[in-house]
């Protein structure tokens, strides 16, 4: 079973690759998988990946992902 956090679900929503998203917000790639995966994060990041995805996402889902993990097999 696979766990997919909100912002990984709009990341791929978007088509968008982990080296894209990193690029535009200045992380480097295992930080953000670190992240998507629910890991670490502040919320400081948080507010930087909301505004990226245009508050398609809120800072609330990327600092709480367990809050609204949707599962994938």
């Amino acid at each position: 079973m696979n766990k997919n956090t909100p912002l990984r679900n709009i990341r791929t929503l978007k088509g968008y690759s982990l080296q894209h998203v990193c690029s535009h917000v200045h992380m480097d790639n295992g930080h953000l998988s670190r992240i998507e995966r629910g890991e670490k994060t502040s919320t400081e990041v948080a507010e930087k990946l909301s505004v990226f995805f245009k508050n398609e996402i809120s800072e609330i889902e990327i600092l709480y992902p367990e809050r609204y993990i949707t599962n994938e097999e």
